[in-house]
């Protein structure tokens, strides 16, 4: 018999819509903004008692689902979009089952915010399968206190439970990062800027899913930490610090919808490898200027190919423009790094991090023919 206040079949329908696999598509995940509540009767205060109390999810541990304007002690806890985020305390994770197709490759967005911990990481991973990631979440990028990351995987199924998971190990559960936003997009191999661009994603136009309201861009985690780039082509060569994808409709981009803005001064530089000809001519070209986000100062891109490298400074005013600017260099190997760097750190007026933008690169071989290799003559 059920109760009147039909608590018990309210329950089995969050658990049958919970348990629903979403088909992947570009896009918040299912309840992905955490709009849709629990039931009052499967909550403790804030904390989340059900596993499967917020529909579309599984919770384990110490889960608390929280309400924009939320005070903890003196804390204002605010969310980027919507009413409400979620908490995860020690050793607890969300969950959500994905309907993916086996062998394509996906990037994670999602947004987070540290609270009253100082050393936070986020362990991003799907199931089955290997893959995971650490994120650290301790530098903060934004005046808000709210990052969007990015995290790629390959999927081995055409069935896989997305995790997001904090191992914490501080003496209050309730100091754990807040989750918010969680959307998935597919990747496809980028094609080529132009025909005779030996780059590939050169324009930055392939990445990971960018919220259309979120005015902070999206940052893309060392390859330490990702297998599998969300930026496809491109790798980031870091410790714990990130570049940051931005798009046209928030930022000032040099050409097409997206760029990369380098925020992490030397920690952090963006990486493709090239098959090249030993022996034989390139150039590079490239275009460096400010996103449009108050980035004041003297930004300085530093380029490397082969064995060339060029410095190209410029003067911002943090109110968008760019140069453009190109390296030529003989290849010394079957493969060449090309690399870019800010060679200054930047901040804002508000004291986060930021930096120049790098985009519309490519890279073209300016001679055919490789120097004839050297023969022993015989007398």
């Amino acid at each position: 018999m059920v109760a009147n206040n039909g608590a018990p079949v309210v329950a089995l329908l969050l658990l049958l819509v919970s348990a629903a696999a979403r088909a992947a598509g570009d896009g918040l995940l299912q309840n992905g903004n955490f709009e849709y509540s629990p039931n009052k009767s499967q909550m403790n205060g804030t904390r989340v008692m059900g596993e499967y109390a917020i529909p579309y999810w599984k919770v384990t541990g110490f889960v608390e689902y929280i309400a924009s304007g939320q005070k903890q002690g003196d804390m204002l806890l605010t969310v980027p979009e919507g009413a409400h985020a979620v908490r995860l305390g020690n050793e607890a994770s969300i969950q959500q089952q994905i309907s993916v197709t086996r062998g394509m490759y996906y990037s994670i967005t999602f947004s987070a915010a540290r609270t009253c911990a100082q050393s936070e990481k986020l362990n991003v991973s799907v199931a089955p399968g290997p893959e995971s990631g650490e994120l650290p979440i301790q530098t903060v990028y934004t005046s808000s206190g709210w990052d969007s990351y990015a995290w790629a995987f390959k999927a081995k199924r055409g069935l896989v439970s997305l995790i997001i998971h904090n191992h914490g190990e501080d003496d209050d559960p309730a100091c754990g990062p807040l989750i918010d936003s969680v959307a998935i997009k597919t990747l496809y191999p980028p094609q080529a800027t132009q025909t005779d661009n030996m780059l590939k994603n050169g324009d930055f136009e392939e990445g990971p899913y960018v919220f259309p309201n979120a005015r902070w861009g999206v940052l893309l985690p060392p390859n330490t930490e990702d297998e599998h780039s969300p930026l496809p082509g491109w790798m980031v060569l870091s410790y714990t610090k990130a570049v940051k994808y931005v798009d046209s409709a928030h930022f000032a981009v040099p050409h097409g919808a997206r760029a990369v803005e380098l925020v992490s001064g030397l920690e952090t530089a963006l990486m493709q490898e090239v098959p090249t000809v030993p022996g034989r001519s390139y150039r590079l070209e490239f275009s460096v200027g400010d996103a449009g986000d108050s980035c004041v100062g003297s930004l300085q891109v530093r380029a490397y190919a082969g064995e060339g490298c060029t410095t190209v400074p410029y003067n911002s005013q943090g109110t968008g423009g760019h140069t453009r600017a190109s390296l030529e260099f003989a290849a010394v190997a079957d493969v060449t790094r090309v690399v870019f760097v800010s060679s200054s750190y930047i901040t804002k007026w508000d004291g986060t991090l930021c930096g120049p933008v790098v985009d519309d690169v490519s890279l073209v071989c300016v001679s055919q023919q490789a120097p004839p290799s050297r023969r022993l003559l015989r007398l």
